[in-house]
């Protein structure tokens, strides 16, 4: 990786740290360093081919039904949907795993890796993107001593200064979706980039629902110090834009609803996995004397339901949905 010793806008910094020649995410996967939905439970990729079934369904069952994973890791997202789904519609689906990283050694040869998104209006079935925009990068803005908003500059060290006010464009994109407060050392994350990403993410389906899941926050509850956090091996450290560590911040997912053209439904992950069949119901105790290996099973099944739809969990991520040209599956 080209190395940085000036100080630099968290976007930029950031985005070289992930992405760059040598970054973060060009040779590995958010399994190596933290659990997503996705590592918790096959319960999670269950539920998706449930969702997929359903914008199946609602397309009309066609021929070459996609099923595009964002930010897809190794793949596992797509493997667990293959397995669950029914054989037919296996057939006909076209799975696809859009990742910066090198395809990994024996993936499943039916998921086709792109490292980029399809075509505008190309794609007829579910774009899913689980914990993706919250790795789109961004700027960081701080109030200063006099009251003025300026950019959180940083270098490869981790050290930040304030530098130059904000632009138009950003202070108005704060104005509308995070006023901070007055006082010097308040911090606002300037989502724009965020808006942006996901638009274009919707706008490549012609029909099918578009899904974004993320831990976010809406206007009425922005933190006042701002998300910003590093993660590295299953811990959080500090986050410095070195290429040592994952990036990631918040996503203000009433703006990204905002960004897109046609509708966009925001529930939480428990109410949206629930709606899916994923609840973490107890068998009853009587099951364990007739039948004890079933009950061990499902009582497995149940905490790892549990653990996905708890509440100051992973039930309380977002839930983005866009539906273009069919109904809301989730209704």
């Amino acid at each position: 990786m080209r190395v940085h010793t000036e100080f630099r806008g968290w976007r930029d910094a950031a985005g070289e740290a992930l992405y760059g020649p040598g970054g973060f995410y060009t040779g590995q996967a958010p399994g190596d360093h933290f659990r997503t939905s996705v590592h918790a439970s096959p319960l999670f990729s269950r539920a998706v081919a449930e969702l997929l079934r359903r914008v199946d369904e609602a397309l009309g069952r066609p021929d070459g039904l996609e099923c595009v994973d964002m930010g897809a890791g190794r793949g596992e997202l797509l493997t667990g949907v293959l397995a669950a789904v029914p054989e037919e519609l296996a057939k006909r689906l076209r799975p696809v795993a859009v990742e910066r990283a090198e395809r990994p050694a024996g993936l499943d040869a039916r998921i086709e890796w792109a490292g980029a998104l399809p075509g505008h209006r190309t794609v007829r079935g579910l774009l899913f993107a689980n914990e993706w925009l919250d790795n789109v990068p961004l700027d960081v803005a701080e109030v200063d001593a006099e009251g003025t908003l300026r950019y959180v500059l940083t270098d490869r060290s981790g050290a930040e200064r304030l530098g130059s006010p904000l632009d138009a464009d950003d202070a108005a994109w704060l104005a509308r979706w995070w006023p901070p407060e007055p006082e010097p050392g308040t911090r606002a994350e300037i989502g724009a980039p965020r808006d942006a990403a996901w638009a274009t993410a919707v706008e490549t389906l012609a029909a099918g629902v578009a899904v974004a899941v993320d831990y976010g926050h809406e206007r009425a509850d922005r933190p006042p110090f701002a998300t910003l956090a590093g993660f590295r091996d299953g811990r959080e450290v500090r986050p410095v834009a070195d290429g040592t560590c994952d990036l990631t911040a918040h996503v203000a997912l009433d703006a990204c609803a905002a960004a897109v053209r046609g509708p966009a439904l925001l529930r939480s992950q428990r109410e949206a996995l629930h709606t899916l069949g994923v609840r973490g119901t107890r068998p009853p105790l009587s099951l364990a004397a007739d039948d004890p290996a079933r009950y061990v099973r499902e009582l497995a099944a149940a905490g790892e339901a549990a653990e996905l739809t708890e509440q100051g969990g992973l039930g309380d991520f977002g839930w983005l949905v866009c539906p273009v040209e069919t109904h809301d599956p989730l209704a």
